[in-house]
Order: C-alpha cells, then structure tokens, then sequence
C-alpha cells in the first residue's frame, strides 16, 4: 500500500505542477494578444510621474522589447522563483498588494466553506429523517438555491439585516457579522451541489445490506446517520468540496464587491480597469495554483478514506 500510494502521490503532484504551468502560460499569452500594450500605455500615462529612464528599466524588467516568447520564459521563471513583478498603478510589489488582501479573501472563503458543508449535511439529514412532507421540500431546496444568484442573495440580506435589522452596518465591511452574513451570501449557491451529493450518497448507503442490520438491531435514525451512513456518504463529498473550492474563489469577487470588502475581489477589480497587467496575472496564477492544491489534496485523501479506491490503477489513469 505505501509504496503504490507513494507512486500514486507522485504521479498526482506531477499532474498538478503540469497543470498549473498550462494555467500559467494560458493566462499569460491571452493577456498579451489583447489588443493594444497595457504595460507601456500605463507606463507613460503623465499621471504616473515615471521618468523614461524609469520607463526603460521596467520595460527591460518584463521584456517588453523582446518576443512574446521571450517575455513568457522572463516572465515564468519570475513566477516559479516566488517573484510576481510590481503593479503598474502603485509601483508596489505584487506580492505585497496580494498579500494585503489575502486575509480578508481566506477568512471570507474559509467561513463560507464552513456554513455550506453546514448547510449541507442538515439539509440532507432532513431530507432523510424529516416527516415525508418536510423532507421532500429539503430534497428541493439545492435546486432552490442553485437557482438564486449569490449578488441577489447579498442584496437580500444587506437590505433585510444591515437596512431594516441593523444587525450589521455597511460601513463597517470587516466586522464580524458584515463577515458572517457576506459568508452566507456565498455558502448558500454552494452548498447546493454538496447537499444533492449528500442526498444521493445517503439513498445510496441507507439501502446497503449493513444499514438494514443496524436498524434491526434497534439504532435510531441519529445513531444509523453518524455511526455508519455519513462516512461512506460523505467521500463523494470529499471530490465535490475540491470542485466547489473554485466557486468560491469566483464568489468571492461578487460577494466582496457587494459587501464592500477590501479583499482578492478589489485587487482584481482594479486590475481589470486599470489595465495592471501583472497584478492580474498574479492573481490569476494563484488562483489556479489553490484550486489544483486543493483537487491534490481531495485526491491524494481519497485513498486513505476509502481502502476500495485502487492507486495502481490511479496513478496509471
């Protein structure tokens, strides 16, 4: 078994970097076929107060006298060497505008992957054990939430709690309760997918020889679910959470901009209308390099949850 999973961690980690360099290098050359040059339009914009020493050094920094080629291989061996370049609208490091506002955009993505796994195993304990007429209006309730989009679930709860409750104020974005409700707003799409994977791992493991014997032998519904049904049920959920992980990241943009969160969202809001070439970049890369961390991750965990998954097979696939 370690042996053959070490293999199989191998071949995944290997997969992954791939990945991630494709994202990479996709990212970069769609960037630099958009019409015009952002970098050197910026650059001498008079705002900017560059001298055009100041204008060389940069243009020389990225390549941008050279081929597209060659500004990939200066601009990838930047990235693989943790350097993400400097924003052309601050002149700060990239790394350092990113790092501003990581916090804010984890804690906001952290929180809402909490309340929707959340949401999600209530809604499919309820759709299993509520009183038939409950329990089908919570087998339609994922349908309901995949259905809303999160940016009008924000409006909802922002006019309800922050307008009429007063719960939370929206000049105060960072607050707790602001963090918790704009966490709702982006629990609630997500946590859609997981439930209906949840309900359908349940049917599937309540109808298994083993839950009819627990039952036989007196369990109640509560002590069949987290005794035998959730393990089993919840390992399609482990693939589904590395999936949804880009869901959020994506939300996260909406929703902040809803809230008014300083976060990734602002970043990249300000890149896209400003043109900030590297900053978009930046965060375009990190983003993939979380999801495919994540989908690594899921899959190298996958193994050690179920014994039935073979990883001779895996790794070959």
């Amino acid at each position: 078994m370690s042996s053959g999973y070490g293999r199989f961690a191998l071949a995944r980690a290997g997969q992954a970097a791939v990945v991630v360099l494709l994202a990479y290098v996709l990212t970069f050359l769609v960037i630099s076929v958009l019409p015009g040059d952002a970098i050197t339009n910026s650059l001498r914009d008079p705002q900017s107060g560059l001298s055009e020493a100041d204008i060389q050094r940069i243009v020389s920094y990225y390549g941008l006298d050279q081929p597209v080629l060659v500004q990939l291989a200066l601009s990838l061996g930047r990235f693989l060497t943790g350097e993400l370049g400097f924003s052309l609208q601050s002149n700060l490091a990239v790394s350092q505008i990113v790092g501003d506002a990581l916090p804010s955009t984890l804690t906001l993505a952290s929180t809402a992957l909490f309340i929707a796994v959340a949401f999600a195993v209530a809604i499919a304990y309820g759709a299993h054990y509520a009183p038939p007429r409950w329990a089908g209006i919570l087998r339609c309730i994922p349908s309901f939430f995949l259905s809303v989009p999160n940016f009008v679930i924000g409006l909802v709860l922002i006019e309800l709690f922050a307008f009429r409750l007063h719960s939370f104020t929206t000049t105060d974005p960072n607050s707790a309760t602001a963090t918790l409700f704009a966490a709702v707003t982006l629990a609630i799409p997500v946590s859609a997918p997981l439930a209906e994977v949840l309900i359908a791992g349940l049917d599937h493991e309540s109808r298994q020889e083993y839950a009819l014997v627990a039952r036989s032998r007196g369990l109640t519904g509560a002590q069949l679910f987290a005794r035998h049904l959730v393990k089993p049920s919840a390992l399609p959920s482990v693939a589904m959470i590395a999936l949804i992980v880009g869901e959020l990241l994506g939300g996260s943009v909406i929703t902040e901009t809803i809230f008014g969160r300083d976060g990734i969202g602002t970043v990249v809001q300000k890149a896209v209308t400003g043109e900030d070439q590297p900053v978009l970049q930046a965060v375009v890369s990190l983003s993939a390099v979380v999801f495919v961390a994540v989908n690594l991750a899921a899959d190298l965990l996958t193994p050690l949850l179920d014994p039935r998954v073979n990883v001779r097979e895996a790794a070959n696939a």
